[in-house]
């Protein structure tokens, strides 16, 4: 080993980053808080910043016209389906949310593939909070081809629990995540595979995006953190920008050679 790289708990798969900005709102949901000191400490270590990562927030609102308009092409199309995801076969679901998450993302900094094991992990963990309205897919000749995956943030609904599920806590939670819902939440992934990046499919992206304010409207949810996303990833970040979010938190990597 010749350098070390942090905090990620373990990899760009799971929550990362020490947090530069954004110190006066809570954190989303798998996302850590941590405070402004941690990064004197760490720097006065011989780390030095390796990478940003941002956070960005979004009020529920449609998708502008310009994009609109390739929304509603895209629609138009025979071989486009837009469907949200099925809890029936929810396993089967984060399957192929993995195996698209792999190859969409397999030239991004950091990336290391999601395992079976992790598809697994992530099942489990996401099936009592999901929203499968918030889990949109994009299928071309009945082949998936983007996708985007959201979740309720559990923070808010978990936030003046005091970590005490028993014997009142866990009925709270189940009445809040069920019943009256979060009225927020955090877009974790959206990605489109390769073959599709092409002009003929330019607006996939924000045909997931407009689904997602779609069906999120309908529900009540009232904002969206979209996280994380890299700095120097001007497309996805110019992309983000244009349907109207706004860059409000930045977390930042560290790495020092050994």
């Amino acid at each position: 080993m010749d350098r070390i790289r942090g905090p990620l708990n373990f990899s760009v798969n799971g929550e990362l980053g020490f947090l530069v900005e954004g110190f006066d709102s809570p954190p989303q949901i798998l996302m850590p808080y941590t405070h402004a000191y941690y990064l004197d400490l760490v720097e006065a270590g011989a780390y030095a910043k390796v990478q940003d990562l941002y956070a960005w927030r979004w009020e529920s609102q449609p998708v502008p016209e310009g994009p609109a308009r390739m929304v509603r092409e895209l629609r138009s199309r025979p071989e486009v389906r837009v469907r949200i995801a099925e809890m029936k076969r929810f396993d089967e679901e984060v399957r192929t949310i993995l195996q698209l998450y792999n190859e969409a993302w397999s030239d991004n900094w950091g990336f290391v593939p999601a395992t079976e094991a992790e598809a697994r992990q992530m099942s489990r963990d996401l099936k009592f909070i999901a929203d499968p309205h918030l889990v949109p897919f994009v299928e071309i000749d009945e082949q998936p081809a983007a996708f985007a995956l959201a979740v309720p943030n559990l923070n808010e609904a978990i936030r003046d629990l005091d970590g005490k599920l028993f014997p009142f806590g866990f009925l709270k939670l189940l009445w809040r995540l069920k019943v009256r819902r979060p009225r927020n939440g955090r877009l974790l992934l959206l990605g489109v595979r390769k073959e599709f990046r092409s002009r003929r499919f330019a607006g996939l992206a924000y045909l997931l995006c407009d689904e997602i304010y779609r069906q999120a409207s309908r529900r009540g949810y009232e904002w969206a953190e979209f996280s994380w996303t890299l700095e120097d990833n001007h497309l996805i970040n110019s992309l983000i920008a244009k349907i109207g979010c706004r860059h409000y938190k930045t977390y930042r990597i560290y790495e020092k050679s050994l």
